[in-house]
């Protein structure tokens, strides 16, 4: 899995979130360093976990599809002797 990289636009709107969750929910400040490192550890250290859980529903999906096509392939078959 490559490194996960945002723009400057989705890093400062992920860095305010974290902030209004902690002010909101832990009654905590969080400072822009603070949050931006908590950023870093979640998208180099947690994010693979995420990835991988999608990539899981992904091939769910997939698979399913694929027994989809396979039983309207099995359906067109003609019969022979």
């Amino acid at each position: 899995m490559s490194k996960i990289e945002f723009t400057s636009k989705q890093r400062e709107a992920i860095v305010q979130k974290l902030q209004s969750y902690f002010e909101q929910e832990l009654d905590q400040e969080l400072e822009q360093f603070d949050a931006e490192f908590l950023l870093d550890f979640f998208s180099k250290d947690i994010g693979a976990h995420f990835y991988n859980k999608g990539l899981h529903d992904a091939r769910a999906i997939f698979e399913t599809r694929i027994e989809s096509i396979d039983d309207e392939i099995y359906a067109i078959e003609k019969e022979t002797f």
